[in-house]
């Protein structure tokens, strides 16, 4: 094992296992000697977002520009106050949300990559000064819009870190800008094509990493062609400044958030039997409602999250995790603090239900599920759209009829 591995081992990997294994939420903040600093934003023992480090408005461009090729930075317009805070990255992705520019698929890639990116630079960073780690438990991000595996995550630092040392380049950080310093000598060894690129890119202005979605490669790649005139004092690696975000000054009316709307309820399902989500999925839908389904309990809680119903179908008995535990979690988190748990059960017993108002669920409904007792519950807890306030069941009678049992 390298000295590097050892380190990066040593100083963060265990504190992002203890996170991921107390299911952490909050803030782990990561600080180096030369004063670098990262923040990594939790939920449930999840990363949702990172920020922090040298470039983070270079690498946010980066990133819009990798992932959202139809956005134009130039032509976008921010309010100071949306990138005053900690999480401004983060804030303007949400905004482009918003304004429907971007999907919720292109910021989960952002997602990925930006922590993929401070990871790496942290394994970096750790191998030449200390850091100290920091954890604050106020939650930030209460309802994120995505969330990554800690785990895969560190494992894919590990793996690009140990690939970064066997290229050769353990002293070289993605974030120098290469600038050519031997213009006569360079132009001896290349083609005039290939020297009249480097002119236009090796300027000192792009960072590897810029140069890296310049050329739709992977910094690596890019990074090792460069070494043997690195090597031979052709081409310099020099530090340079962040590229801030220009900002100006927007009127309310200006930024193109569509006015709120009454918006068709969301309800969920979570039960493991495909045969229940289907039944309950034709009645909200033939009602006009939108309907999403969760076999894996284990995916429970990130989606519920992340997708926000208006109203949750929560079965009781599921491998892995009950539904007993899974209300429990979802009362610990504010945004769900009076979102309707109605309990799916197939054992209508009198110690169930006592249990079930313990955890916060809201209702009951007994299988088998029919569309005259899920409406019913629905229109109870739900501010309906007025179409569906009287509108009988129309899901054909072999739904109605049919019973489910575990």
């Amino acid at each position: 094992m390298t000295h590097q591995e050892v380190t990066v081992s040593n100083n963060l990997l265990n504190e992002f296992k203890i996170c991921n294994q107390l299911q952490y939420n909050g803030q782990l903040k990561i600080k180096s000697s030369k004063g670098q600093q990262w923040t990594f934003y939790y939920r449930l023992g999840r990363i949702v977002w990172a920020t922090g480090g040298k470039h983070p408005f270079r690498r946010w461009r980066r990133q819009i520009a990798q992932n959202c090729p139809q956005i134009d930075l130039d032509k976008l317009r921010f309010r100071p106050e949306d990138v005053s805070i900690d999480y401004w990255d983060y804030r303007l992705l949400e905004i482009l949300h918003k304004r429907q520019k971007i999907q919720r698929e292109q910021i989960h890639a952002i997602v990925e990559s930006t922590i993929a990116e401070l990871f790496f630079d942290l394994a970096y960073e750790a191998d030449f000064t200390p850091v100290t780690c920091d954890r604050n438990q106020e939650v930030i991000l209460n309802t994120p819009m995505s969330f990554t595996s800690a785990d895969l995550s560190l494992k894919q630092m590990q793996d690009s870190w140990k690939i970064w040392l066997e290229a050769g380049l353990a002293n070289f950080s993605p974030d120098l800008a290469p600038v050519i310093r031997k213009a006569e000598q360079l132009q001896q060894l290349v083609s005039p094509s290939v020297y009249n690129n480097f002119v236009n890119l090796i300027n000192g202005k792009y960072t590897l990493r810029d140069l890296a979605v310049k050329m739709k490669q992977s910094v690596l790649p890019v990074s090792r062609s460069l070494l043997p005139y690195v090597l031979k004092g052709i081409i310099e690696l020099v530090e340079v400044p962040d590229l801030p975000l220009v900002i100006n000054e927007v009127t309310s009316n200006s930024t193109n958030i569509q006015p709120n709307k009454p918006k068709t309820p969301l309800i969920a399902c979570v039960d493991d039997s495909s045969q229940v989500c289907q039944i309950l999925e034709e009645i909200i839908t033939s009602n006009g409602m939108r309907f999403i389904k969760i076999q894996d309990a284990v995916q429970a809680l990130p989606t519920l999250i992340q997708e926000k119903p208006d109203l949750i179908f929560l079965d009781l008995i599921m491998p892995v995790a009950s539904g007993y535990e899974i209300c429990t979690q979802l009362r610990r988190i504010s945004s769900f603090a009076n979102t309707p748990v109605i309990i799916l059960t197939g054992n209508d017993g009198l110690l169930d239900r006592v249990r079930a108002k313990v955890v916060g669920s809201t209702d009951f409904l007994a299988k088998p599920v029919v569309a005259d007792r899920v409406m019913s519950i629905v229109r109870k807890y739900l501010q309906t759209p007025p179409k569906l306030k009287n509108v009988s069941p129309s899901i054909p009678n072999r739904v109605s009829n049919l019973e489910v049992c575990h």
